[in-house]
């Protein structure tokens, strides 16, 4: 596997959702994702917000990425499951921005994640 890409390595990077079509974002507590990233294959996990716990796994290839992934609920205890493909893009700062469309509950979903703002 290769990558193309023009966007960097995503590799140890910290993102933070900022919008979903799955659930309300708490803004205080949002989901945090950590991504790792090796001759084109993704991988990483994520908490926060309504996940107790998730994991993800996939591909890179140029400035998209498909993975699929696996996550606990808060609420209940579910598993919920699911592919999607995200479009990596960069902020007007220079931070990377997750565009990812995906399937859950039967339905397309969309959601936002950025890396934060350097403090």
């Amino acid at each position: 596997m290769s990558s193309t890409a023009t966007i960097p390595s995503l590799d140890g990077r910290r993102f933070l959702m900022v919008s979903s079509t799955t659930s309300a974002v708490d803004p205080e507590s949002p989901s945090e994702f950590v991504y790792w990233e090796k001759d084109g294959a993704i991988w990483g996990d994520y908490s926060g917000d309504t996940v107790t716990f998730g994991r993800f796994v996939g591909t890179r290839t140029g400035d998209t990425i498909w993975v699929s992934f696996v996550h606990v609920l808060v609420s209940d205890g579910a598993v919920v499951t699911g592919d999607g493909e995200s479009q990596l893009e960069l902020t007007d700062d220079g931070r990377i921005r997750l565009v990812e469309h995906y399937e859950m509950h039967g339905l397309p979903q969309l959601s936002v994640c950025e890396e934060p703002v350097a403090a």
